[in-house]
């Protein structure tokens, strides 16, 4: 036998393959991973006491600090309207704002430790991974904006089931949308500081435009064309319409502080502002998909 013989002979055998079956993509595990990436979401914010409570303080600050303490100076012009009344449906969604971008914020924290790397080679399509945090994030911000609705009787709103349940439906409507748009924007941001700048800059002039804080009637022509351009405006407006509609005040309380939105005159159903509220949801939603497939 000639050494290469030899060698042939007495070389160990081959070690078995491991073989890895990748299950193929189906419906089903597509809904399991939108599940596990919203469940994560919701465990994450059950866990997190501090987040919570800290997420409560600027509206409750502006909801009773603010209202309390602007209440002799404005009660001429609310009509015997308990100030803190009128400024409740945009505190309302303040409150989910907020919350909805933090939650949308944990991409770019996923981003920076690896992880959201370690969900995009799973075997799901990415789309699948960006519906799962947009729902993760309006479960928790519909969560936090429960705790809000529960203290409306603390500033003389009725707990009618029609009027919860209309908050709530708006609510969860905002917060998918408002998460949308975060993760829309989390999609080009590779640091958390820089999301918060972000953020910054963007949620609370939308805040201040989409009058959450005063009538969207009789505004100064620039005022008028930014508050109509605000997606906020359309989420605040059939929330004060609604919580108004269930309160026994005057109609010259109801015609000066929820008047409702117009476009040239014409006065804009409630229903099409939800409208609004939800295409603009659905188109940030796929932008975010797009850009998550496109940049990853």
């Amino acid at each position: 036998m000639s050494a290469t013989q030899t060698a042939i002979a007495t070389a160990p055998a081959p070690a078995d393959v491991v073989r890895v079956h990748v299950p193929p993509r189906s419906f089903r595990s597509e809904l399991r991973a939108m599940k596990i990436v919203w469940r994560r979401d919701v465990i994450r914010f059950a866990n997190d006491r501090i987040r919570i409570i800290t997420a409560l303080v600027q509206p409750l600050l502006f909801l009773f600090v603010l209202g309390s303490g602007l209440q002799q100076v404005s009660s001429a012009g609310t009509h015997g309207v308990d100030l803190k009344t009128f400024i409740y449906p945009g505190i309302l969604c303040l409150a989910v704002m907020f919350t909805a971008m933090f939650s949308a914020a944990s991409i770019v924290w996923d981003r920076e430790f690896g992880f959201l790397r370690e969900m995009l080679v799973a075997p799901v399509s990415r789309s699948s991974i960006v519906i799962g945090k947009c729902l993760g994030g309006a479960t928790v911000a519909s969560v936090q904006g429960v705790i809000l609705i529960a203290l409306a009787g603390a500033v003389h709103v009725p707990y009618d089931p029609l009027l919860i349940l209309g908050i709530f439906g708006l609510q969860l409507l905002l917060a998918f949308s408002i998460t949308a748009f975060g993760v829309m924007v989390a999609a080009r941001i590779t640091q958390m500081q820089s999301f918060m700048g972000v953020m910054q800059m963007i949620v609370m002039p939308m805040f201040f435009l989409a009058g959450a804080l005063y009538p969207v009637s009789n505004l100064p022509g620039w005022l008028t064309v930014l508050n109509r351009i605000d997606p906020l405006t359309y989420a605040v407006d059939p929330m004060r319409r609604l919580v108004f509609d269930h309160l026994d005040v005057s109609a010259a309380a109801h015609r000066a502080l929820a008047p409702g939105v117009s476009w040239w005159g014409w006065h804009v159903p409630a229903v099409l502002e939800a409208g609004v509220v939800a295409a603009l949801g659905l188109l940030m939603l796929a932008i975010a998909i797009w850009e998550f497939s496109a940049s990853e």
